[in-house]
């Protein structure tokens, strides 16, 4: 006799869909989630896990980037005596800033993976959202890995390996590829095939980049990109690469006089302190430096002050002695906003000025950097 089956139970309905806001579809959601400031994102986070869950996803920056709501924002690298790897931190403006909070603080982002204690001689890039660090050499052994920080949701990516291990090298972007020259071994087949090699972010490759052999330094420490040309200062004398010709050519004297690394690039200028602390700019187009102006205030940096270029603006970060306890150092940051006179002449005027919270003393800072996102 047949067997009688039973009816099986039909499926239970698949689960609702979440729904960022339950008043309105998804992608009105989310382009009116995309317009709120990244700095409120901490407290966003905690309406609901939709939106906690769209907070760390690429569909929202990418959304941000097509209402032109993105911004730059401001990473620093440090080395502190109780970590001494590198350690990343994103400047955040309060929200809510009040007499007792700061107006800006230090969010910490998640350190590299198997990054070790001892790696030094780093090099960095941006390329679109992430940040490339070329690792360095570790207890003097010259390291070919490359990671990425992906500045949208603070994660770490492997990034393909360089064909050489590199310590000291430099670091430029041009045409949304990365340039890196220098810090190889001198004398060997992969030296002179490797010794200046461009990086394509959209298909993952490395290329060699044709060099002549005068040019060829080891150890680099300055670099800068200006009118689609790299700048790359080695320990004596500094060097010119043009991508559209794939020519080189020697620094100017002038540059090489003044440059004193750390610096960065605003509206074709390239400014650095002096011995005297002061801030000054060069004009490759007239070839002089002049001093900028406007600024006197800022006497407190001296020496050792780190640039970088925050959307057409120039940010001067340096150490505060006076910021904390007597274990402690305060960082300060400036915000100055530069402009040009007839004659050349540089004036700047300062937009912000703050001190955030310290760190311990002997700490170091590695590079500071401005990322859009």
């Amino acid at each position: 006799m047949p067997t009688s089956t039973a009816a099986k139970p039909p499926p239970p309905p698949p689960p609702p869909h979440p729904v960022l806001i339950p008043t309105l579809p998804d992608d009105i959601a989310i382009n009116c989630l995309a317009r709120i400031p990244r700095s409120h994102h901490p407290i966003l986070s905690l309406v609901s896990k939709p939106i906690c869950s769209l907070l760390s996803s690429s569909l929202l920056y990418t959304t941000r980037s097509l209402l032109s709501c993105d911004h730059h924002f401001l990473y620093l690298c440090l080395r502190i005596p109780t970590n001494p790897s590198l350690l990343f931190f994103t400047l955040h403006q309060s929200p809510y800033p009040t007499t007792t909070t700061r107006r800006h603080i230090l969010v910490p982002v998640p350190p590299i993976p198997s990054m070790p204690q001892s790696v030094i001689s780093s090099t960095f890039a941006v390329e679109g959202h992430r940040i490339y660090v070329f690792r360095g050499s570790v207890n003097d052994v010259p390291s070919p890995h490359v990671w990425a920080l992906d500045c949208r949701v603070h994660a770490w990516e492997p990034a393909p390996k360089m064909c050489v291990r590199r310590e000291f090298p430099t670091a430029g972007v041009i045409g949304g590829r990365i340039y890196v020259i220098g810090g190889c071994l001198v004398g060997t087949w992969s030296w002179s095939r490797n010794w200046a090699k461009v990086f394509n972010s959209k298909t993952s490759s490395w290329n060699p980049v044709s060099s002549q052999i005068e040019t060829r330094k080891k150890w680099m420490h300055a670099s800068a990109v200006i009118d689609d040309k790299m700048y790359a200062m080695a320990d004596r004398g500094g060097m010119k690469y043009n991508p559209e010709n794939q020519s080189w050519e020697s620094v100017e004297t002038e540059v090489d006089l003044g440059w004193r690394g750390r610096g960065c690039v605003v509206d074709g200028v390239l400014y650095c302190y002096d011995y005297l602390g002061k801030i000054r700019g060069f004009n490759m187009k007239k070839g002089e430096w002049r001093e900028l102006k406007g600024v006197e205030g800022l006497l407190w940096f001296l020496c050792g002050a780190t640039m970088t270029n925050l959307g057409g603006k120039l940010v001067v970060v340096v150490w505060e002695e006076n910021g904390g306890s007597g274990k402690e150092m305060g960082i300060r940051y400036a915000e100055i906003v530069v402009e040009r006179g007839r004659d050349g002449e540089l004036w700047g005027k300062i937009g912000w000025s703050d001190v955030v919270p310290s760190v311990p003393k002997g700490s170091s800072i590695v590079h500071c950097i401005a990322v859009k996102v």
